[in-house]
C-alpha cells in the first residue's frame, strides 16, 4: 500500500469515521491484506480494538485483532516465518463463539471434571471424564492448524467476498499430542461400536453462542473414516497441556483438516448416519463443488457443495516479504507448503516471470505429512520490480491454481492460489 492511501485512510479516520465505514467506503480491508498490513494501516487498522493481550491473556500484542468480542486474532507473517512451530503467544485464534473462561487464556485447563459425551448411532453410548485421556497411550501430531478463511482478502483481486479479510496469518504449525479417538473407544467393555451405517462424526464443543446471537449452538460433522484413521483427542499443545484458548482442556484434531473441523473444548462426539443441519456445516463452511462466477450468489445444498474438510495443497513464500528491497545478486527465495491429503507435499516450484519459466525448489519436511514443508531455492532477479511465485504439488495430482478466484465463493473460504510477492532490485 503506497503511503498516500494510507494517509488517506488516516484523514477519514480524524473526520471521526469508524473503521468499518472507511474499509466499506474505501474498499481497503483488501489491499492492506494483501500488503502484508503496511505499518501505519495496521496500525490505522486496530486503532478501534483491543489490544490481543487484553481479548486472549498471554497472546502477544503484535497480534492483529480482528473481532475482540469472540477471539479473533491474525499473526504478521514476519512474525509466523521466525518459528518452525508456532508458539501459543503469537499462534491465530478463529473463534465464532468462545467458552468463558477458558477461552481467554493460554494457561492449561483441568481435566478432572471435563466430561465428554459419546453417543448418537452406536451400541453402548458413554459419558467419560477427560482425566481418563491422561492414562492413555499419547500420540504426538505435528500438523498445519489453518482457519479455512486463511487468504480470503487475495479474493478481492476480483471481488471481495464476506467475512474476516484474513492474509496469511490465519495459520500456524503446531504439535497436538493426545491419545487415538480408536484408542479412547477400545477401552470400553462392552465397547462403544459404530453401527454399520453410521458415515459421520460430529463433533460438539462447550463454547455457547454469543449472548444476544440467533444461531445455534457450533458443531460440525466430519467424515467416519477420516476421524477414525487420524484424530486424536488433544490435551496437549507444543510440549505443554493444551491452552484454553486453543481448545483446552480436550480439543478433536483431525490431521489435514481445516481449523473450524478441530472441535475445541470438545464436549459431545454423535456417531451419525447423515451430515449434521447446523448452520455451520450448511449454508457456513462450504464451497461450491462447481466454479462460479466471482460475485454470483449460490444456495447451498448438500449435493452442490462441500465442507470445509481436508486441507487444499497450498504454498506461502516466507522471504522475501511482499514490497520488499533487495540488493542486486542472488536472491534466497524460502517459506512453506502443506496439504490435507497423506503424503504431504510432493514439490513446490518458482517462477520469477510470470510462470513462463518453474524451477524446482529444495523440499525438507521436518514435521511429517500434516506439518509445513520448509522449501528455498536461490533465484537472480534483474534490477527493478520483480514478481516471485511458488506453487505446490501433492502425491495426489493437485497443484495450487496460477488464478486462485477460480475457487471464489461467497464466503472466501479455502483459499489456495499460488502465492507471490512483489518485489524491488536495487
Amino acid at each position: 500500500m503506497t503511503d498516500s492511501i494510507a494517509r488517506a485512510v488516516a484523514q477519514l479516520f480524524d473526520s471521526k469515521m469508524t473503521r468499518r465505514d472507511v474499509f466499506r467506503v474505501a474498499g481497503l480491508t483488501a489491499v492492506a491484506s494483501a500488503s502484508n498490513f503496511s505499518p501505519l494501516v495496521r496500525s490505522v487498522y486496530a486503532q478501534d480494538k483491543l489490544a490481543a493481550s487484553k481479548v486472549i491473556a498471554g497472546k502477544s500484542d503484535a497480534l492483529i485483532v480482528h473481532n475482540d468480542r469472540t477471539g479473533v486474532l491474525e499473526t504478521p507473517l514476519n512474525l509466523l516465518r521466525e518459528h518452525q512451530i508456532t508458539p501459543p503467544d503469537i499462534l491465530y485464534v478463529r473463534n465464532n463463539q468462545i467458552k468463558e473462561p477458558e477461552g481467554r487464556t493460554l494457561d492449561g485447563v483441568a481435566l478432572q471434571g471435563w466430561t465428554i459425551e459419546l453417543g448418537g448411532t452406536v451400541a453402548f453410548p458413554r459419558t467419560i471424564d477427560a482425566s481418563m485421556l491422561a492414562g492413555l497411550p499419547q500420540t504426538e501430531v505435528t500438523m498445519v492448524l489453518q482457519c479455512s478463511g486463511n487468504g480470503r482478502s487475495f479474493f478481492a483481486r476480483t471481488v471481495k467476498t464476506r467475512g474476516t479479510q484474513w492474509a496469511h496469518g490465519g495459520m500456524g504449525n503446531v504439535t497436538f499430542s493426545g491419545p487415538k479417538l480408536v484408542d479412547v473407544l477400545a477401552t470400553f467393555d462392552p465397547p462403544l461400536n459404530p453401527r454399520p451405517e453410521v458415515r459421520y462424526v460430529t463433533a460438539e464443543g462447550a463454547d455457547m453462542p454469543p449472548e444476544g446471537s440467533k444461531r445455534p449452538d457450533f458443531e460440525h460433522s466430519l467424515p467416519l473414516q477420516d476421524v477414525m484413521d487420524r484424530a486424536i483427542l488433544a490435551i496437549g499443545m507444543n510440549g505443554a497441556p493444551l491452552p484454553g484458548a486453543h481448545g483446552g482442556p480436550v480439543r478433536l484434531v483431525v490431521p489435514g483438516y481445516y481449523g473450524t473441523m478441530n472441535i475445541k473444548w470438545l464436549s459431545r462426539l454423535r456417531f451419525d448416519v447423515e451430515q449434521t443441519n447446523n448452520v455451520n456445516q450448511i449454508p457456513r463452511y462450504r464451497i461450491p463443488n462447481d466454479p462460479i462466477e466471482p460475485g454470483s450468489p449460490i444456495t447451498y445444498t448438500f449435493e452442490n457443495s462441500t465442507p470445509n474438510w481436508r486441507q487444499r495443497i497450498k504454498s506461502v513464500i516466507f522471504s522475501p516479504l511482499n514490497e520488499e528491497s533487495l540488493p542486486a545478486g542472488q536472491v534466497e527465495v524460502s517459506g512453506v507448503a502443506w496439504g490435507g491429503n497423506p503424503g504431504g507435499v510432493t514439490a513446490v516450484h518458482v517462477s520469477t516471470n510470470d510462470g513462463v519459466t518453474w524451477h524446482r525448489a529444495a523440499l525438507d519436511s521436518p514435521h511429517g505429512e500434516y506439518g509445513w514443508y520448509n522449501f528455498k531455492i536461490n533465484v537472480t532477479l534483474p534490477a527493478g520490480k520483480s514478481r516471485i511465485w511458488s506453487r505446490a504439488f501433492d502425491p495426489v495430482g493437485n497443484a495450487q491454481p496460477l488464478d486462485g478466484s477460480i475457487r471464489w465463493n461467497p464466503s472466501g473460504y479455502e483459499w489456495q492460489g499460488a502465492d507471490y510477492v512483489d518485489v524491488t532490485v536495487t
